[in-house]
């Protein structure tokens, strides 16, 4: 979509059964968080492998994104996320089973399939930005990502809750949040059933079709074809390059909608760079969260208490999102990514340093990871979908999450190696490291992208602003003079003018065109 074009009204009832069902599956979300690995830590009798299920269901995330993708690109988002939600739900009843009987294999695979909840609840930001205008996408996707908010932070603190009711149903009580993850993720899968109509990507793919179709016309040489018979060849040239040259006005917006073409390319740079960002974010808040908990109860807190601090935690991954997105559409994508490795690395050291007896030390460290996880996410969704066209861009964001949840698989199952062997401070120093490689990874994004830009503007191609720069004179300010003379077939002889320099003589024989003189936008001017 261009940016010159309202959006849709349709964008508005979209954002909020995204927000509604966001809410519901934030619960779903916050019991593998809060007491998977406490599950784990008391079925194996090992906190080896208690980083096991954070593996598992950031794993069965990884296949979810890949199949939740394949569904949005070939049938919309509305079929692949309900299909999703209502695949997590099942998956949570699994552990809920695989706890009542003891069942440890049961419990993993369970947990596999639960993992689709994490997809789904990733891939709905996605479908918050497909009928965004690219001047607001930081700010669609932190809006649907803020919604998982609430029921991310009630999920935590329902620990006891919940415990009570899986205890009077005669299951165990660090099964009871899972209770909660079926009803969250089955009442999520039917609100998007229901009422995610009409389907946010079919109605952004028409649109851009629309769009392109009516700038095909605009830009049709057939008024200047016709008016070349009565008009001498010169005048006919400039008329065709009047039409076919954007007006300053909508050359920037020309560029912004470059994306959502349907013959449009992927920009490989930036969608290297924007998974790069989501994958590094994600593994080091994954291992550093994972172990929290464990970390906590070896140290004689209750499990209320680790479930008030991974309430925290959630709260900051999703609350910032508002303010996160403002700054990704006012400041730039990449200097928020920066920023997310640094907030990380001061999350990471600060957990190290922390005592084990300190609630509120504790609960700050978390609350960094979150914001800083919560930079990463938005700055690096925003960067995959300017770089992806609509024609590909629901499956490529699908095997974009399977990065993410790859990482975040790896961190899960490091971290509770990483703590059994070197201790929680090892882990959290770790991590704040792998998380300041984001700096000279986006500063060298950065750099290439500008080199990029100028080698394009000095050979005299289509700049990203859209403007023509073959052909026409220029002047040592940069100003088009002309639209370039043509002579016989029309070969254009327009050449750029040397400072210090005059334009080149116009030939005598050519009639003066009375057509305006397209201008390059004032921000692309020398």
């Amino acid at each position: 979509m261009s940016a010159e074009m309202a959006e849709p009204p349709e964008q508005k009832r979209v954002l909020t059964v995204l927000a509604l069902s966001q809410t519901l599956s934030g619960a779903g979300l916050a019991a593998g968080i809060t007491v998977g690995a406490l599950l784990a830590e008391e079925m194996l009798g090992s906190t080896e492998l208690s980083g096991l299920p954070a593996a598992l269901f950031t794993g069965g995330a990884a296949l979810g994104a890949v199949g939740i993708g394949r569904l949005c690109q070939r049938w919309g988002r509305r079929p692949g996320l309900t299909a999703g939600y209502a695949t997590a739900g099942l998956g949570s009843l699994g552990v809920v089973a695989a706890a009542s009987l003891g069942s440890v294999w049961l419990l993993f695979l369970s947990l596999l399939v639960y993992g689709a909840g994490t997809a789904t609840t990733l891939m709905a930001r996605y479908a918050g930005a497909d009928l965004a205008a690219p001047a607001r996408r930081g700010r669609a996707v932190s809006l649907v990502l803020f919604a998982t908010t609430l029921g991310a932070v009630i999920g935590p603190n329902l620990v006891g809750v919940t415990g009570d009711v899986a205890d009077g149903l005669g299951v165990p009580r660090l099964a009871g949040p899972f209770l909660l993850a079926v009803v969250a993720y089955a009442a999520a899968a039917v609100v998007l059933g229901l009422f995610l109509r009409p389907d946010p990507l079919h109605l952004a793919r028409a649109l851009a079709a629309e769009q392109g179709a009516s700038a095909s016309d605009a830009a049709s040489p057939s008024d200047a074809a016709s008016a070349s018979d009565a008009a001498s060849p010169s005048d006919a040239a400039s008329a065709s390059d009047a039409a076919s040259a954007p007006d300053a006005a909508s050359a920037p917006d020309a560029a912004e909608s470059s994306a959502d073409s349907s013959t449009a390319r992927t920009d490989a740079r930036g969608l290297v760079t924007g998974t790069a960002v989501m994958t590094l974010t994600q593994l080091v808040m994954i291992a550093i969260m994972t172990m929290t908990p464990v970390h906590m109860r070896a140290h004689g807190h209750a499990t209320e208490t680790a479930g008030l601090v991974i309430a925290l935690h959630v709260a900051a991954m999703y609350l910032p999102s508002p303010l996160t997105g403002m700054l990704v559409d006012r400041i730039g994508r990449l200097r928020v990514a920066a920023a997310s490795g640094l907030v990380l690395l001061a999350a990471g050291a600060l957990a190290a340093l922390a005592p084990a007896h300190s609630v509120p030390a504790l609960a700050t460290a978390l609350v960094l990871l979150g914001i800083g996880w919560n930079f990463g996410l938005v700055s690096g969704t925003a960067i995959v979908t300017d770089a992806v066209p609509l024609a590909t861009r629901a499956s490529t964001q699908g095997l974009v999450d399977v990065g993410i949840a790859i990482a975040g698989a790896t961190g899960g199952m490091a971290s509770g190696l990483v703590v059994a062997t070197g201790g929680y401070s090892t882990l959290g120093l770790s991590g704040g490291i792998v998380a300041l490689g984001l700096v000279p990874l986006l500063a060298l994004s950065g750099r290439a992208g500008r080199k990029g830009h100028v080698g394009r503007t000095e050979r005299g191609d289509r700049t990203d602003g859209g403007d023509r720069t073959d052909g026409g004179v220029r002047t040592d300010s940069g100003d088009r003079k002309g639209s370039g003379d043509r002579k016989g077939a029309g070969t254009d002889i327009g050449t750029a003018t040397a400072p210090g320099s005059a334009p080149p003589a116009t030939p005598t024989a050519t009639a003066p065109s009375t057509s305006p003189s397209p201008t390059a936008p004032p921000g692309d001017q020398a």
